[in-house]
């Protein structure tokens, strides 16, 4: 089966985007209208099956200059442990707007074989970097 990655909104299946990030550790909850507006300030990439199917997804959060962070990043169950999540990170890694950037971040509970691949390694400071996190905030914003 042969399959493609396309940049383009119009072309992703919103609804399946929105049930597995909805659904994941990460992003649990999140509203629909959250997502779609977190996409449309992003660089979104969706690989899609011969029939144009989304399969899998990652979005990039990026001023395009200096910085990039990797975000929301699935191929679905039944497409795994086929090359794909590899496919999707390598055209990733190769967009002209993701190159020369001075740090390029992500986070990960399970997936840190998959990202060293392409170059990402644990912070070796990490007691430089902060965060304002509230990992429950699409669960307290439906009380």
């Amino acid at each position: 089966m042969e399959y493609q990655i396309t940049e383009d909104i119009a072309q992703m299946d919103i609804d399946l985007i929105h049930q597995v990030i909805s659904s994941s550790y990460w992003a649990n909850s999140i509203p629909r209208e959250t997502l779609e507006r977190s996409m449309q300030n992003s660089l979104c990439f969706a690989l899609l099956n011969s029939a144009e199917n989304t399969v899998g997804f990652a979005r990039v959060i990026t001023d395009k200059a200096t910085f990039a962070y990797l975000a929301d990043v699935f191929v679905l169950q039944q497409y795994r442990n086929n090359g794909l999540s590899k496919q999707l990170m390598a055209y990733i890694g190769a967009h002209p707007q993701l190159q020369g950037l001075r740090r390029q971040m992500l986070a990960t509970r399970d997936a840190h074989g998959l990202y060293a691949q392409f170059g990402f390694e644990p912070v070796p400071n990490p007691e430089i970097l902060m965060q304002k996190w509230q990992p429950n905030i699409y669960q307290d914003s439906e009380k």
